[in-house]
């Protein structure tokens, strides 16, 4: 099983990063599909959440309207588009699957800094 995140960096406060998860050995279909970020210092943070069936998804409050979830079932990816991205968005990101198992990705380092 492998989970592999890609697409952080350093981006100035204002703008936009698309990060992909690329998903292998499991039933990608079947899973839902997560991204968490953790900060220094800080607890690990459930960010966006996308289900299996119907793809309906949820966000916590402080990215609302700025980032969006979405995967492709046929690429076994998961994306998490962040725009109008902001200081206290700088954080490792993680991808996670969740079923009957719990898969961590390793992470990507995001950067939001003038």
């Amino acid at each position: 099983v492998q989970l592999v995140e890609s697409g952080g960096g350093l981006v100035q406060p204002g703008g936009s990063l698309r990060l992909s998860c690329a998903a292998s050995g499991f039933t990608f279909s079947s899973y839902v599909m997560n991204w968490y970020r953790q900060a220094p210092g800080k607890e690990r943070e459930l960010v966006a959440s996308i289900f299996s069936a119907g793809g309906s998804t949820t966000y916590v409050d402080s990215v609302k309207g700025r980032f969006t979830i979405s995967r492709d079932n046929r690429k076994n990816t998961v994306y998490l588009q962040m725009n109008s991205l902001r200081p206290e968005d700088t954080a490792i990101y993680y991808c996670n699957a969740r079923f009957k198992y719990n898969y961590w990705g390793q992470g990507t380092q995001v950067t939001v800094s003038s």
